[in-house]
């Protein structure tokens, strides 16, 4: 697996993460917080901050942000870990990466009418990736990003259909995952790495085996897996 691809399935199956800012209180210093987000189409972070929020307030003084992720493990330095450093852009207008974080975090649209928070979108700039124990290596922003597609214009109508079409396929591959009777679940996002269902009370992960520049190819490999877990 390539060091690009390995850093975006890190990213991709965690949900929260370690938001570096320079703080505005103490200059000088690293300010580190919690932050839930989800990756976009092209890989980038999204997250949703409260205005009132230290680290919403230190990225108005300075949008030079990181992001950091590890898997979970016994001995923290043998597990992988990856570092996004990137630039935080205040992002206005609704567009496909926050629709997206909305179907991930359904209580986004509350938090952002009634307590005044405001979506930020995160555009690398490179990422320190650590693969294993010793095995620690820098990537560009370029060799990060996968292929653009079109999964920005067509993820909604893709899982909508899916969902319809499969339901009970993925109640089945929900219930085999999770060794438990699963009543509901659905597809709440696909990219070109895999795809996430929500069930209940949790999203899996299905990481595809080859990436799917385009829609239609992730659909053959989401149908496949569906079907092999029926069998």
């Amino acid at each position: 697996m390539s060091l690009a691809k390995f850093a975006r399935r890190m990213l991709r199956e965690r949900r929260h993460a370690t938001l570096g800012t320079l703080s505005t209180a103490l200059p000088g210093y690293p300010y580190s917080s919690v932050v839930p987000y989800v990756l976009d189409h092209v890989a980038r972070p999204v997250i949703l901050v409260s205005r009132l929020a230290e680290h919403t307030r230190n990225l108005a003084a300075d949008p030079r942000v990181s992001l950091f992720v590890r898997e979970e493990s016994d001995d923290v330095q043998a597990g992988g870990r990856v570092t996004l450093m990137g630039k935080a852009v205040r992002v206005d207008e609704p567009d496909a990466g926050t629709t997206r974080y909305a179907r991930y975090f359904p209580r986004a649209h509350e938090y952002r009418e009634q307590l005044d928070f405001d979506y930020y979108r995160i555009e690398p700039t490179s990422l320190r990736v650590v693969a294993g124990f010793a095995k620690a290596h820098w990537i560009s922003r370029e060799a990060y990003t996968p292929p653009v597609g079109d999964y920005a214009e067509k993820e909604e109508q893709t899982i909508a259909l899916l969902n319809t079409r499969h339901a009970e396929l993925l109640r089945e591959y929900c219930t085999r995952i999770c060794d438990a009777q699963m009543r509901e679940a659905a597809i709440i996002g696909i990219d070109c790495d895999g795809f996430d269902v929500s069930s209940e009370d949790r999203i899996l992960r299905m990481n595809f085996e080859t990436t799917a520049p385009h829609t239609e190819q992730a659909v053959g490999q989401i149908e496949q897996a569906l079907s092999s877990s029926a069998t």
